[in-house]
């Protein structure tokens, strides 16, 4: 036997193999069946060459990728990978031939539509598309906004903004030991918030050889499952640590006869590596990039002439697997065959990036809580803004080693807060999620895997509470807006899809929003500086007042903003054209995808918001529309991983018009999960390969 692929209800694939390299190959294989169009889109993205076929709109993302040298990183990190953990680097070849063999069979409408055909893939593709998926994860341009907003404002108002703004990445997660379950035994539960694309993110798949059998959330293009994963001795789970691993670099670059040299800290220029790159652009006339890095690392914005308004600046971008190539892929495979929590935490010794929390738990009683990955020391104010790269006391001095965490209760909760991870970051998400799942837990003494469905779906807005302070102290309206204060303070600040109270406040909120975008206090900021396009979301005015409502509408001194004032007015503007419907009418989901949608089916509306536990991001002041939420949602129950669950927001099959493609969005949007199989006997064979 090589390698059979079975299915289940779903549509799930389940590989069973000799050896893990034969599984590798059977994965990649399955995986360019299933999701073809988004290997190629995925690896096109790595190369910074999606504009090839994408167009302009994805020119700024290709010059990010080749400016930051993604791809001559992760062929440093496989060739490293290579020297020092050989069968992990073979185990990775096994995957790209397996991909190359699915893609040279696949027919994926996608292809006719743009005249593409497969490309193909090299060992260290694999490496290219996570560090593509993930090199936004540490919001690295948070420190532009930082030193934006300081500008215009000062220096307190970095703090009055902190939050957990447009960000990339976030999730829910949570242990419960089993002196807290009814079977005695743990679950570990959660959903990882991720921008919603069509195909998704994670493949749930199941991986089963002599060595290992392990059912988990895999991200396509990538062997293993590195972040959710259940062998049916030890289970773990990750959520976004927030930690600041990423540094920016204000550089001082000088032409000369033979290239560009960069001032370094010790006061003398040094000469910087300098190519160019062609991009080429559907529809366009191709574009020539200079690539530039200096001994900090990749300049990713201006260069020797400044932005492009003229500004003379440069930003080099140093991030841990350009510094040491390594990026972590040595954990993929220990992690598969791990069968204890001590497994798991030795594998979790190699991760580099994203830095993650992580929680585990197995079958002997055994609990993990700790931080993975790779964090740089280095002075305070590199993880605060951009610092000088002529300036001493900015280098890298070593690695953090991560935090561990325990228990409270018999219960561990991550959503992105401050926790394990604190000394590591800088921003964090409010305390919302976390505490609105911790409050469910505490509720009940003993849980069951079947009870976990109630959390994921909670809509419970806690950070409504400012906002209807204020609107709470208002008098002298209209009797429009009076009766729409009344509604609001009547409503259950559950942000469910069939409220129309959940939509009144949304409506108000954004109005808010953008009266105080458009206060001459704050206004100013609203104009960001020229840095490339993709950077643009973290600079963006509105979308910052939006998540930082909170602060600012109960900060002590908000730059002389009349608050209630601006809550009034809201009131009233929504009060004379009021919402027509119900939250979910508005709150509708919007996935990427590469090519626009032809089936003409309208996108579900959502229930939740941004700081639920059922956290469907909206960016109020902007629109109601969901571009992100859970990207997945998984129980993995200790006693007996037959009585785990799983869904995705789509389907597992990326092929339009396959049964598979969105057969689990009714799930998704109800809440429930699909079952977790793990025995052979009741799958259907599918194929032997």
């Amino acid at each position: 036997m090589s390698a059979e692929t079975y299915r289940d209800a779903w549509g799930i694939p389940h590989l069973r193999a000799a050896t893990a390299g034969e599984l590798a190959r059977a994965q990649g294989r399955v995986t360019a069946r299933d999701r073809a169009w988004q290997l190629e889109v995925e690896r096109h993205r790595a190369q910074g060459t999606s504009a090839s076929f994408l167009g302009p709109g994805a020119l700024s993302w290709d010059r990010l990728v080749r400016r930051a040298r993604l791809a001559d990183t992760a062929r440093r990190c496989f060739a490293a990978l290579e020297d020092k953990d050989p069968e992990t680097a073979a185990w990775v070849r096994e995957y790209t031939d397996g991909v190359n063999e699915g893609l040279a069979a696949c027919d994926a409408p996608e292809f006719a539509r743009t005249g593409l055909a497969p490309g193909r893939w090299e060992p260290w593709t694999p490496l290219a598309v996570w560090l593509a998926t993930h090199i936004l994860f540490a919001g690295f341009p948070a420190k532009l906004w930082r030193e934006h907003i300081t500008a215009h404002l000062g220096p307190d108002a970095v703090a009055l903004f902190a939050t957990d703004g447009p960000g990339t990445a976030g999730s829910n997660g949570w242990l419960v030991s089993g002196e807290r379950t009814v079977t005695g035994h743990a679950i570990v539960a959660g959903d990882p918030h991720r921008f919603i694309e069509d195909p998704g993110v994670y493949q749930q798949i199941h991986l089963s050889c002599p060595e290992f059998d392990v059912v988990g959330l895999a991200v396509p293009g990538v062997p293993g499952i590195a972040h959710f994963g259940h062998t049916g001795t030890v289970a773990w789970a990750i959520t976004n640590a927030m930690a600041d691993y990423q540094d920016l670099y204000r550089e001082r670059l000088r032409r000369t006869g033979a290239g560009v040299e960069a001032l370094g800290p010790d006061g003398t220029w040094h000469r910087a590596a300098r190519h160019t790159e062609t991009i080429h652009v559907a529809g366009e006339d191709s574009v020539e990039v200079a690539v530039i890095e200096t001994d900090r690392g990749p300049v990713i914005a201006g260069g020797p002439e400044g932005l492009d308004d003229g500004t003379p600046a440069a930003l080099s971008l140093r991030y841990p697997p350009r510094v040491t190539a390594d990026l972590g892929f040595g954990a993929l495979l220990p992690l598969l065959r791990a069968r204890r929590v001590a497994d798991v935490d030795r594998a979790l010794d190699a991760w580099a990036e994203p830095v993650n929390v992580v929680q585990a738990a197995d079958t002997e009683g055994g609990l993990l809580h700790r931080v993975a990955g790779r964090v740089p020391v280095r002075a305070t104010a590199n993880r605060l803004r951009p610092v000088p790269a002529w300036e001493p006391g900015h280098e890298w001095t070593g690695w953090h080693t991560p935090p561990r965490a325990g228990l409270t209760d018999g219960v561990a909760v991550m959503a992105n807060q401050r926790g394990p991870a604190t000394p590591l970051g800088v921003e964090f998400a409010p305390p919302h999620r976390a505490d609105r799942i911790a409050a469910l837990l505490a509720g009940k003494e003993r849980w069951s895997a079947a009870d976990m469905p109630a959390l994921h779906t909670d809509t419970h807005l806690a950070s409504a509470g400012p906002l209807l302070d204020l609107v709470t102290a208002l008098d002298g309206l209209s009797p429009g807006a009076a009766a729409l204060r009344d509604r609001l303070l009547a409503w259950d600040r559950h942000m469910d899809a069939d409220s129309a109270g959940a939509a009144a406040y949304a409506a108000v909120r954004g109005a808010v929003v953008r009266h105080l975008a458009a206060h001459p206090a704050l206004a100013p900021a609203a104009v960001p500086p020229a840095y490339p396009e993709v950077l643009q979301p973290w600079l963006a005015l509105v979308p910052r007042i939006a998540y930082a409502l909170e602060h600012l509408l109960r900060a002590e001194d908000p730059y002389g903003i009349d608050r209630a004032e601006a809550v009034r007015a809201a009131l009233e503007e929504v009060a004379a054209e009021p919402p027509a419907g119900t939250w979910g009418d508005t709150h509708r989901l919007a996935p990427w995808r590469a090519l626009p949608d032809t089936s003409g089916s309208p996108e579900p509306g959502l229930s939740g918001d941004h700081d639920c536990v059922l956290c469907t991001s909206a960016v109020p002041g902007l629109t109601d529309r969901a571009a992100r939420g859970p990207a997945a949602r998984y129980v993995w129950d200790l006693a007996d991983r037959r009585r785990s669950g799983w869904v995705v927001p789509h389907g597992a099959s990326g092929v339009p018009g396959s049964p598979h493609h969105r057969d689990q969005q009714p799930l998704w949007l109800g809440g429930e999960l699909a079952p977790v199989v793990t025995d052979f006997d009741r799958l259907t064979k599918e194929t032997d390969d």
